[in-house]
């Protein structure tokens, strides 16, 4: 079977290669203080997995922990959360069924034959193992996926790819090209295009896009998540078909176009729901959005990928999470004025709990795949070229271990404008450096050591191209300047930089259920949030003041939020609630008799209660 084979644009560094440091750090610190460090301890789904030998639940949860656990161990270098792999790492090996099939063949529930011999959770096993490999070079784990995915060739040649599965195949695919590149086997290839045969085509699925409004009630094809995880597809399939990263850009502005949200994902409740700004995005669906676009940057090496990811990372992900990450919702809401049990909610198929702050709210898919988050946006900062060039894609401080050279970077972004990349050659090395200017960063300039200030182009990448040696200093300075978007109803967003702002609403915490710090919260108001701005669309940083604090160590919640916005703004006292949410914006413009107050706008990921799309006067 003559199957052609497309080198990608950029290679991930190994998982431990990109290592977090300043607030980064500090924010991978606090997921695994609270609920990703602590899951194993006390959620029976983790904790009594089948999946190591429990009898709860042995389909999906087990591996989704374990994808966001592994690089979250990994990139601490946590010995207590490296042991806690390793335990996991090693039941999976050493209990392989004869026939190469990895985990309970019972699936989610013993004698549920719905999931009995249900191949999707080892495509997530596979990303996990693969991480775990690069970072351990433990020798276990290649020859225990070639026998897995023997054990699936065989499967799918008696029964197709079916249910999630079928939806999910590039994940499958993922797996399979990790592991081609370290055996170049080819019957792994013709695993991974009789996979595609068996998939869900995607392609068409973008092509004639049937999902234009809110859906009645979900499907496997109109369910966000799946929409999220397909976005990657292009870019999987890149590999066989060559296809460029412009069927990637159609995904994201069909989805952008029917369902956007101001934070760069898209509304979904189960199902795709249009662009109210009080309806809703599942947690699993940012999270793997986040990766998806990291899977297309690797492919293609486009910097407006990154710029998305950059936008998701910074502001849809951090919002999702109680600031401590001891809590999460399954909904988070762009206009989200509290979070309440509401007896009649907004959502199409979600329950009355989904947008609480809790273990698992709703459905605990959320609980077990949150993980991912912001290990693995930290792992994909800086990749590299098959030329040993080396490309800073997003960001944020790490140190990158690339053999000759170690970089650092030195930086407060997202909430200050300049970045510092220091280069460390022990040894003359030439190398070329690509670094992303971010596409809103107009009038970008770039300094290397003392030298004159260049201009770099927004929305590209500058290359330096030199030898190396000693310790050099790269200067970067990106303007933010302060856009509006345009939103529903006419309704307007305010962004600096990739930060969105929305107005902080003030809160009470009340524990509802549970015990803390694992507990299940509500979030109540206690100002009012039904504003309407005073701002010029077309010059809007002449109606904002923005004040700059020092980035602490929890610097995404309202507190600790290092840089806000003052603006004024009048109530709108009858634009009132929906289902206990905010009722669509009124159209702008709009005119009220209530007197203007100054408002206090924080960037959205520092919020838990915000408006995030307002009228204008």
């Amino acid at each position: 079977m003559n199957i052609h084979w497309n080198a990608t644009a950029l290679k991930p560094l190994p998982t431990g290669k990109v290592m977090p440091t300043g607030w980064l750090r500090n924010q991978l610190r606090i997921q695994a203080d609270g609920l990703s460090g602590h899951l194993d301890e006390f959620w029976p789904d983790i904790m009594n997995s089948k999946w190591i030998g429990g009898d709860a639940e042995g389909w999906e949860r087990g591996p989704y922990w374990l994808d966001g656990f592994v690089p979250l161990a990994v990139l601490l270098n946590d010995e207590k959360l490296l042991c806690k792999v390793r335990r996991w790492m090693d039941y999976i090996i050493e209990h392989q069924h004869e026939d190469g099939w990895l985990g309970s063949k019972e699936g989610a529930v013993a004698g549920d034959e719905n999931v009995n011999m249900d191949p999707w959770p080892q495509f997530v096993l596979f990303k996990a193992m693969a991480q775990w490999q690069e970072a351990t070079g433990d020798s276990r784990i290649v020859p225990t996926m070639l026998r897995a995915l023997k054990r699936i060739k065989s499967l799918l040649e008696e029964k197709p790819l079916e249910s999630w599965a079928k939806m999910r195949w590039p994940d499958l695919a993922l797996g399979i090209h990790w592991l081609y590149e370290r055996t170049n086997e080819d019957w792994l290839l013709e695993l991974a295009a009789l996979a595609q045969k068996q998939g869900y085509n995607w392609r068409v699925h973008f092509d004639n896009f049937a999902f234009t409004e809110r859906q009645p009630q979900w499907t496997l094809e109109d369910h966000v998540v799946n929409n999220a995880m397909a976005i990657k597809e292009p870019a999987v399939r890149f590999r066989s078909s060559g296809d460029g990263p412009e069927f990637v850009r159609q995904y994201i502005n069909t989805l952008d176009h029917y369902h956007g949200q101001a934070t760069g994902v898209f509304s979904g409740d189960e199902s795709l729901a249009g662009q109210n700004p009080s309806q809703g995005t599942e947690l699993c669906s940012v999270v793997e959005y986040m990766f998806s676009l990291e899977t297309a940057l690797a492919a293609y090496g486009e910097p407006d990928f990154a710029d998305r990811l950059e936008r998701i990372a910074f502001n849809a992900l951090p919002a999702t999470f109680k600031p401590d990450m001891w809590a999460h919702q399954y909904d988070q809401q762009a206009n989200q004025i509290a979070c309440t049990v509401t007896e009649t909610p907004i959502y199409t198929n979600n329950s009355s709990e989904s947008n609480l702050y809790g273990l698992e709210p709703n459905f605990g898919c959320c609980t077990a795949n949150m993980h991912q988050g912001w290990p693995k946006f930290a792992s994909s900062l800086w990749m590299t070229g098959y030329d040993d060039s080396l490309t800073a894609l997003a960001w944020a401080p790490c140190e990158v271990d690339a053999g000759k050279l170690r970089i650092t970077v030195v930086t407060n972004y997202p909430f200050e404008d300049i970045v510092q990349v220091i280069v460390h050659a022990s040894k003359p090395t030439s190398c070329s450096l690509r670094l992303r200017i971010p596409g809103w960063a107009e009038g970008a300039t770039v300094a290397i050591d003392s030298g004159p200030k260049q201009t770099a182009t927004a929305g590209t990448f500058f290359t330096i191209n030199r030898e190396w040696h000693g310790e050099i200093t790269i200067h970067l300075h990106f303007p933010m300047p302060v856009r509006t978007q345009t939103r529903y109803n006419g309704a307007v967003s305010i962004e600096r930089g990739p930060l969105i702002f929305a107005l902080n609403i003030r809160e009470e915490w009340r524990q509802l259920k549970g015990e803390a710090p694992h507990a299940d919260w509500e979030v109540l108001p206690t100002t009012p949030w039904n504003y309407a701005l005073e701002l010029d669309r077309e010059s809007p940083a002449e109606s904002l003041v923005f004040e700059h604090r020092e980035v602490g160590n929890c610097p995404f919640s309202p507190d600790g939020a290092p840089i806000l916005a003052k603006a004024k703004g009048r109530l709108v006292p009858e634009w009132g609630t929906d289902r206990g949410a905010a009722a669509p914006p009124p159209q702008s413009p709009v005119s009220t008799k209530e007197p203007f107050e100054e408002l206090v706008l924080l960037p959205y990921g520092c919020t838990n209660l915000r408006m995030t799309e307002l009228p204008t006067l």
